[in-house]
């Protein structure tokens, strides 16, 4: 019984970890970092696609690193 809540708590510590991602963002030929801090990578992620969305209307795009 003790393994298993081990497990668990391993696992639970790992699903909500956060940390500091960065938003690579390309537009026309120029690139620019933007820092999300303290985030859980899902969250990280769509703050990038929403960044993404934005760059695409002028013809850029933006990945998450």
């Amino acid at each position: 019984m003790k393994k298993v809540f081990a497990v668990v708590a391993v696992v639970a510590l790992l699903a909500s970890c956060k940390k500091d991602y960065t938003c690579s963002c390309t537009i026309a030929g120029v690139t620019s970092k933007t820092e999300i801090k303290d985030a859980k990578k899902a969250d990280a992620e769509d703050a990038c696609s929403a960044l993404n969305t934005s760059a695409s209307l002028v013809g850029g795009s933006c990945s998450l690193d």
